[in-house]
């Protein structure tokens, strides 16, 4: 007996049309629109202008002065004037090296390589939506993590860095993004191939960014303790891992021995750093007015004394002062604390206004961070973390909003959760 036909209704026009791309599809589409945006911020703000004033300094500070030497032929030096200053460590080497070719190619300190610098700042800006819709997947589902990609893109304030700072900053949030999820990878891995890339990963990002380091040793843990649990080797994997890691900055730590004469860990500035943010007049803000380049008298100690017994000597007043008066130090510690999550204060209503959303934010985000560990969602932990261990530094230092950004993409998946688990959007996804 023959089968009757069964006829299936092809799908009219309309209906292809409704019909949600597929997830890459869509993600694509995110991420040029992200760029594009990004790409008409700069044109319409003229961020590609930075300011003449003290002979180009706002053009990438220190990075940027370190660069024009490099172009010039003078080596890896001067971080504060053009020229005299001598051989520095003071900026990990990656960005500067990077900002140099610009400028050889596009003229030093021209709006040309502005514009040049902050489009490759912007690309890396808009392709961070990647990185944030897989992490958003894997630990909340696709609904968060179209919400949190679509955020990452359009929300200003995740452009306002890439398309504004001639740093570094929304490179590093692309890499530290990309290495949470090396890293969630990793608990399941077999062999030695992607250890190796995790090595080499954060190698490069010891070099752009010294600071993510703090964030390796809970990483390393986090692996060692997800993989014993699943009875999975991690210990030679991790050496594997290590000895990439220190390969990939031995030439420059070989270099900074060559230079100096003695071991400096990628960048030498701690101890300024560290002096500009305790001393006499501490609030828990940056004391700008002790650093070389906005200070005569400390820019001619920093030139006679030389940059490594200069920072020491900074390091060992700051150290004095702490010793002397341990009540001040705390306050001020918890008030950088606060001010790394609340922003720095401001007197005006419309910057009050602004910070009341920068703490809103951590808050909700913070909160996240407790519901996923509640809930038991994938690499909650490793997440709280990174909270925890990144801004430790800037506890003891100083804080700005800047040194939030690289933790804003996964401070933007967060504040996408938290808004998913409210009853009405719950309801809507089970009916």
């Amino acid at each position: 007996m023959a089968s009757p036909d069964i006829k299936i209704p092809k799908r009219t026009s309309q209906e292809s049309a409704n019909r949600p791309l597929p997830w890459r599809k869509q993600l694509i589409w995110i991420v040029l629109i992200a760029f594009l945006i990004r790409i008409a911020a700069i044109g319409i703000t003229h961020t590609y202008r930075p300011r003449v004033t003290e002979n180009h300094f706002g053009f990438g500070w220190e990075m940027g002065r370190i660069a024009r030497s490099l172009a010039a032929g003078e080596g890896y030096a001067s971080p504060f004037a053009h020229t005299g200053t001598g051989p520095t460590a003071w900026e990990p080497p990656i960005y500067p090296f990077f900002m140099a070719g610009v400028f050889k190619i596009f003229g030093t300190y021209t709006h040309v390589s502005a514009f040049v610098l902050l489009t490759v700042n912007s690309f890396f800006s808009a392709l961070t939506c990647i990185p944030v819709f897989v992490l958003a997947r894997r630990m909340f589902g696709l609904r968060v993590a179209r919400w949190s990609a679509w955020a990452w893109a359009l929300f200003p304030y995740a452009m306002y860095w890439c398309v504004k700072w001639l740093w570094e900053t929304s490179i590093t949030a692309f890499v530290l993004a990309c290495l949470i999820l090396l890293t969630m990878d990793l608990e399941h891995a077999e062999g030695y191939t992607r250890w190796l890339g995790w090595g080499l990963l954060w190698g490069f990002a010891a070099l752009l960014n010294p600071s993510l380091l703090s964030f390796l040793p809970c990483a390393g843990l986090w692996l060692a303790w997800r993989r014993s649990r699943k009875h999975k080797q991690w210990f030679v994997p991790s050496l594997l891992a290590a000895l990439f890691f220190c390969l990939t900055i031995a030439p420059w730590i070989a270099r900074d021995y060559a230079v100096f004469g003695k071991f400096v860990f990628i960048r030498s500035n701690f101890g300024a750093e560290f002096r500009m943010g305790n001393g006499p007049g501490a609030k828990g803000l940056w004391m700008q007015w002790l650093h070389p380049s906005q200070n005569v008298i400390e820019f001619q100690k920093y030139k006679s004394m030389g940059e490594l017994a200069y920072v020491r000597s900074r390091k060992a007043e700051a150290l004095a002062w702490i010793h002397a008066h341990p009540s001040q130090f705390a306050k001020v510690t918890v008030a950088r604390f606060v001010y790394y999550w609340a922003n720095l204060p401001w007197m005006s209503w419309p910057l009050f206004a602004k910070n009341a959303l920068f703490l809103t934010s951590s808050i909700v985000a913070i909160w996240g961070i407790v519901l996923a560990v509640r809930q038991r969602r994938r690499a909650a932990w490793l997440i709280a973390w990174l909270f925890i261990s990144f801004p430790m530094v800037y506890y003891f230092v100083f804080p700005h909003p800047r040194y939030r950004a690289p933790i804003e993409p996964e401070i933007t998946i967060l504040i996408c959760y938290v808004i998913s688990q409210t009853k009405e959007l719950q309801q809507d996804e089970v009916a």
